[in-house]
């Protein structure tokens, strides 16, 4: 059977299809004898297939011409498996502790095999909602999000090859154009897939919709994410896009990725923590309050952002006489202009962060696309009132972003709207 020609693949089609590619039929023993396949493609794009058999394992995704979740009736280019590919293995190089090795990539199938990660891996939303604390993931993703962002960036690399890179990115337009409508669009106007927890919320929606200066600085926000090429970011950074066990942590899902904003990638991990955190009110239940758990998520928001503020200002300071052009060395060369320098820079990397992670949590909450941390509480009343919780925390942290001065000022603030 040839694959000269895209067509979506079955688990029928898919065994043909892992027998005539070495790469795949290698890493099970050259034999399809006792193969499993399951599709376990839970998100809104994508096939996702689990390939085991006697002698070795991996996992396929097959990149769809539409969105998954919708049908045919909104078409997306398949494309966006090539960028993943890409970005999977770049920052694979960079952070290989923390990223899934790519064994396969089919541009005309759009398709990838990699590294299946087996259980006890678990995606790291549900374990958020089952109460599971994990407690290397504030060290783990810091590590991950510090290496990725440094080294794709001007502080370590030449223009001439940042240019070249950002280049190369540019071709994954329509999913960063999903994502401007999505997050800096739709929750703002009138949009036919928006959604919300009705009647609870509707003027909570309204008051969005109705919001000038909410308005305002989100536009600021997505003026940064469509202009500003700071380094490669995986463009899609929530809790359903990393697996974890208690003592490993890998990233996955990059199909978004582009060379954009720091902060949205930092933004949307942070983000989705908050959401879990305020969420967890609606899993409550006899005999577990989940207080103790909502600690544990508040200091592993704080250690999260100071520990990826340590991290990346070290890389800074390792290599702050290397190739990187953003600061050239004999202009920059006093400690005290350095220090001026990374404090700026730094301020700025943590005021996106809290902006792009509150303009995430509302379209979480008003727009297309909810997460799994709020819908899963099946009581409409009280999943409303931990989703205007986040709301209201979201909007103070978009308009008021520039007040803040810490990450324990957010947590603060966190505190305040909870009680």
């Amino acid at each position: 059977m040839a694959f000269t020609e895209f067509r979506p693949l079955d688990e029928n089609s898919l065994i043909e299809y892992i027998k005539a590619t070495p790469s795949l039929f290698s890493k099970i023993g050259d034999s399809h004898d006792g193969l499993k396949i399951k599709e376990v493609g839970d998100g809104n794009l994508n096939f996702v297939y689990i390939v085991v058999a006697p002698s070795g394992s991996f996992v396929i995704k097959q990149a769809l011409p539409y969105i998954r979740c919708i049908g045919e009736s909104w078409p997306m280019t398949k494309e966006r498996a090539y960028f993943e590919a890409m970005a999977l293995k770049e920052h694979g190089v960079l952070c290989p502790r923390h990223v899934p090795e790519v064994y396969h990539f089919d541009r005309t199938m759009s398709l990838i095999g990699m590294r299946y990660l087996e259980p006890p891996h678990i995606i790291l939303r549900k374990g958020l909602i089952a109460g599971v604390e994990y407690p290397l993931l504030a060290e783990h993703m810091s590590g991950y999000m510090a290496r990725t962002l440094f080294y794709t960036s001007l502080l370590f690399r030449s223009t001439t090859e940042h240019k070249r890179a950002v280049a190369e990115y540019c071709g994954n337009v329509e999913l960063c154009r999903l994502t401007e409508q999505v997050v800096f669009s739709d929750p703002y106007k009138v949009s036919e897939y928006n959604h919300w927890t009705s009647p609870y919320l509707d003027r909570d929606a309204e008051a969005v919709r109705e919001d000038n200066v909410l308005k305002l600085e989100v536009a600021e926000l997505k003026s940064k994410f469509c202009e500003r090429a700071q380094a490669l970011i995986h463009g899609d950074l929530h809790t359903g896009s990393v697996m974890v066990t208690h003592d490993s942590t890998q990233v996955i899902d990059p199909e978004f990725a582009f060379y954009g904003p720091m902060g949205f990638d930092i933004g949307a991990f942070i983000g989705n923590l908050i959401l879990a955190f305020f969420a967890q009110d609606g899993h409550a239940g006899q005999g577990n309050d989940r207080k103790m758990y909502k600690e544990w998520l508040l200091k592993t928001i704080e250690d999260t952002w100071n520990l990826f503020h340590q991290k990346f200002t070290a890389l800074w300071d390792e290599n702050k006489n290397g190739s990187g052009e953003a600061y050239l060395p004999a202009i920059y060369n006093n400690p005290e202009l350095q220090k001026i320098v990374q404090e700026k820079y730094m301020k700025e990397l943590f005021h996106d962060t809290l902006g792009f992670g509150a303009a995430k949590m509302i379209r979480r909450i008003v727009g297309v696309a909810h997460v799994e941390d709020l819908e899963s509480i099946k009581e409409a009343s009280v999943r409303a009132n931990c989703e205007r919780r986040a709301l209201e925390l979201a909007k103070t942290l978009l308009k008021k972003r520039r007040e803040f001065v810490s990450i324990s000022g957010v947590i603060s603030a966190m505190k305040q709207v909870q009680s």
